[in-house]
């Protein structure tokens, strides 16, 4: 059966770890899906593994429809959801409405995912929800806020810091996020937001006690030439589409192949 946002619910109040994994095209989207994880998310990390780029901010809504569209046509079970890219909803409720609605008419997508726990960012999740629309929400490191974090570091490591990402979960919540990331966070804080929420929390480097748990594909297949501390290798393609190559090319130039 397809997954749905009632199944993440259900999963988390039985106790079942929700698996997560990103897509940036038709033909990585389809082996996941195949492979049965439950979360599809085309997330703005496309910009970085798919583009070439050094962050997630120059990713345009325009692309990241381009490359959801692709995912969509790969997902027949999972919960697609598509990352909002930065400058595409922090300006105004109605251009983060405008963003949302586009997103989902165009690509077929499930749900949204917003980053921050700020003021402006709960009242435009809230606005998506009231008029329909699902939202996931995301605190701790938000890669979109890189630069203002000064890295992609840990955050709330401090007392003040944890309790400021505890009542942006609260906040974002009540506001009716259906799940939230946590990312870079530490463990124990991740466990308690966990607890505090009815709502599931997907962690990414925020420990084991979320109720699920999200990466990046390319991380995950070893495509990726640097990784994050919290990511674990899988598999190293990288490696293997190399060596299939270079025996390609061997084979066409000393007249093997065809």
């Amino acid at each position: 059966m397809p997954i749905t946002i009632q199944t993440l619910r259900r999963f988390k109040a039985e106790g079942r770890p929700i698996t997560a994994l990103t897509a940036w095209d038709f033909l990585i989207a389809q082996a996941i899906d195949r492979a049965g994880v439950d979360v599809i998310l085309v997330g703005d990390s496309l910009a970085m593994v798919a583009l070439g780029y050094d962050t997630t901010l120059p990713l345009t809504l325009d692309e990241t429809i381009h490359h959801a569209k692709a995912v969509r046509r790969g997902v027949s079970q999972a919960l697609l959801i598509v990352d909002l890219p930065f400058g595409s909803y922090q300006e105004s409720t109605t251009q983060a409405m405008h963003s949302a609605i586009r997103t989902l008419k165009e690509t077929g997508a499930q749900a949204v995912k917003l980053e921050g726990g700020s003021p402006p960012r709960v009242e435009a999740i809230a606005h998506l929800v009231q008029a329909g629309i699902p939202v996931m929400a995301h605190v701790g490191l938000t890669p979109q806020s890189v630069h203002q974090f000064g890295g992609f570091r840990q955050q709330g490591k401090s007392p003040q810091a944890a309790e400021q990402i505890l009542q942006e979960a609260i906040a974002l919540e009540q506001a009716g996020a259906f799940s939230i990331v946590l990312e870079h966070i530490p463990a124990d804080l991740a466990l308690h937001i966990s607890q505090k929420l009815t709502i599931p929390t997907i962690g990414i480097g925020a420990g084991p006690q979320c109720d699920g748990q999200v990466l990046v594909t390319a991380d995950v297949l070893g495509l990726s030439t640097w990784q994050p501390p919290f990511a674990k290798v899988y598999a190293n393609l990288q490696d293997t589409i190399m060596q299939a190559t270079q025996t390609f090319c061997a084979d066409v130039r000393d007249q093997r192949f065809p």
